[in-house]
């Protein structure tokens, strides 16, 4: 770690809070930097870097996605999704949400369980515990009845889940091209192409 990099993060601890954070002072909170991923759980902050080809995965997904579904239906990367809103409260930010109704049409900033058809995690080195444990709970609890977790380490894999009752159970592994079906929409994926470098000019 560099003197700058120190001296920034001794910065960020004097003003991390010192209490369970509402939803009104999350929502108060300033921007982030680029890289940088923040969440609220049981109203305490986590902050979680966001390497650049996990940033990379995150805008390809959403934009192959965004492609395939019809009208009223939307992709959305790294927006708010509410778990819970008692107190203190919990706020995750998937890396990509694919969300209809109203939600969908206005392509919203913040939603609620009820507005999600389907929520994406990309795994990394700093997220895969919480991604395959903490929020495969969360989500399966607030009933959000599909989830897919994608490994980008090596060759692309996605695992896909459905809410069973009140657990989610695997339908399938993929890789390379791949059509799922997401409650009778069809969505075409190349998953290498998330990850894959551009051809030099």
């Amino acid at each position: 770690m560099t003197r700058s990099s120190s001296a920034e993060l001794l910065k960020a601890v004097a003003y991390w809070p010192d209490h369970l954070l509402t939803l009104a002072e999350w929502s108060a909170l300033p921007e982030l930097q680029r890289g940088q991923a923040r969440e609220l759980v049981d109203g305490v902050l986590v902050l979680a870097p966001q390497p650049p080809r996990h940033q990379l995965a995150v805008w390809r997904l959403a934009a192959q996605l965004e492609r395939a579904l019809p009208r009223r239906v939307a992709a959305l990367a790294r927006i708010e999704l509410v778990v819970d809103e008692g107190t203190p409260p919990t706020v995750r930010v998937p890396d990509v949400l694919v969300v209809g109704g109203a939600a969908g049409a206005a392509h919203a900033t913040r939603v609620r369980p009820a507005d999600v058809l389907a929520a994406i995690e990309i795994l990394s080195p700093g997220s895969r515990r919480v991604d395959r444990i903490m929020k495969f709970a969360e989500y399966a609890e607030c009933g959000i009845a599909h989830y897919w977790l994608l490994d980008i380490q090596g060759s692309v894999r996605l695992t896909a889940h459905k809410l069973q009752g009140t657990r989610y159970e695997m339908t399938g592994q993929y890789s390379g091209q791949v059509t799922l079906d997401l409650d009778g929409i069809a969505l075409p994926l190349d998953l290498d192409a998330l990850i894959a470098l551009r051809s030099p000019a």
